[in-house]
């Protein structure tokens, strides 16, 4: 047998003996390429005409609906979720997205285990979602939880021939006392809405109000995060280590100025009005990064202003200006880049954006170390001396002050009279 016809024989031998693997794959292509939510069977033995699997969220809809008389069937299902959580599948039928949507929502009971749905007219952006009844009627709510996943089922009665309708869909933890918390701000989470068509089931994808907000947020993030997080440090250390060499001076305050108010400039016009934008679209929330940020706006303008009542360098309470100064300074770099680490968190822009600030920050503190151990000497090297130079002083005074006792008290008497003294004392004894 001849060389190439070897060959031929052993790509044959192992074609044939891969080939199962190729068809395992293409079969597990295929399934996965089908939709998961056909082959579902209800426990409570419901059917429905028609099933989408969701784009985000692990969702799906089954519903069956009657354009005539307007009912719609509905089941959604929720899976991989913990049973610590809360899962709302809404219409909309005024507009795209959260603001005037007619929800459906269910939770696990975190004492008794038992299922909980009810309905929820989202009239704010700072709904809690309490129960309170919908714009059109509903009936049969009710949820079930099992093996991770959770559904809400519910008959609706929308108004006839509608066709198209704006939905939505979210999830979210199970707060202490079977509160619900709020849902995640990033990710999948501002993804979840959608067009449906009731007859056809076709899902369209809501972009514009989504990529819009993911755009706003991701400048408010980078925004602040070189205005608050970069700036703000860079002009107090402008202040505190250039201002000790006299060939830097005035250019330190010139520095320090210029780090500052366009580090809170920048901060006023991209990251409040950004924050503004996002509260009008998704609303106002309380949280800690919020309060936070409310807070850092107020002592920056507080700093503002203390310019304007600056004492001059001789003034005696300009000690007291600058211990303020310095003091709000250093408790508005501190919040800022807490802040933006709880930015990070929300915003999940992805690791290398917290690598390099996080690079950025470290290498601001290793940079003062370095400027305090240099400086050191300079800095506090006159307080020791001055420590010193008070203790001398005091014991210099403590000397002058007996003497003075003694020459008080003997001072009036001759050395002949001290040694009568004595020998008079020694004969008493």
């Amino acid at each position: 047998m001849s060389l190439s016809s070897r060959a031929i024989l052993v790509v044959m031998c192992f074609l044939f003996l891969s080939s199962p693997l190729f068809t395992s794959a293409t079969t597990t292509t295929d399934q996965t390429l089908q939709p998961r939510c056909e082959s579902h069977i209800f426990n409570n033995g419901k059917h429905y005409r028609s099933c989408k699997d969701l784009p985000v969220l692990d969702s799906f809809l089954h519903f069956s609906y009657a354009r005539e008389t307007g009912v719609l069937d509905v089941a959604y299902r929720h899976a991989n979720l913990e049973s610590s959580s809360w899962i709302a599948w809404a219409i909309n039928p005024t507009k795209k997205g959260m603001l005037g949507a007619q929800a459906l929502v269910a939770y696990r009971n975190s004492t008794s285990g038992v299922m909980r749905a009810y309905t929820s007219n989202i009239n704010s952006y700072a709904t809690m979602l309490h129960e309170s009844p919908l714009s059109f009627r509903v009936t049969q709510v009710s949820a079930e939880y099992l093996d991770g996943e959770m559904a809400i089922f519910a008959t609706m009665v929308l108004p006839p021939n509608t066709t198209v309708v704006n939905h939505l869909w979210q999830d979210g933890p199970l707060k202490e006392g079977d509160r619900l918390g709020m849902h995640a701000m990033s990710g999948d989470h501002l993804k979840s809405m959608s067009t449906l068509d009731l007859l056809s089931g076709q899902v369209t994808e809501t972009k514009t109000v989504n990529g819009n907000m993911l755009l706003v947020k991701r400048i408010h993030g980078l925004v602040n995060t070189v205005s608050w997080g970069i700036l703000m440090p860079i002009g107090v250390m402008a202040a505190r280590y250039m201002k000790t060499y006299e060939t830097l001076d005035p250019t330190w305050f010139y520095v320090h100025v210029v780090c500052q108010l366009t580090g809170y400039l920048a901060g006023l016009l991209g990251g409040l009005g950004t924050a503004i934008y996002m509260a009008r679209h998704t609303g106002m929330r309380s949280t800690a990064h919020t309060v936070i940020g409310i807070l850092i706006f107020c002592l920056g303008f507080l700093q503002i202003l203390a310019l304007k009542a600056r004492p001059g360098k001789d003034h005696k309470y300009r000690t007291y200006w600058n211990w303020y100064h310095h003091t709000m300074g250093y408790v508005v770099v501190v919040l800022s880049v807490y802040n933006i680490y709880k930015g990070f968190v929300i915003l999940q822009p992805g690791s290398g954006w917290k690598i390099a600030y996080t690079a950025i920050i470290c290498a601001i503190g290793a940079f003062a170390i370095v400027m305090e151990i240099l400086q050191f000497k300079k800095r506090w090297g006159g307080l020791f001396v001055k420590k010193s130079e008070d203790l001398q002083e005091a014991n210099q005074s403590a000397s002058k002050k007996e003497i003075l006792k003694f020459m008080n008290r003997w001072g009036d008497k001759t050395p002949e009279d001290l040694e009568a003294n004595q020998s008079a004392s020694t004969e008493v004894v």
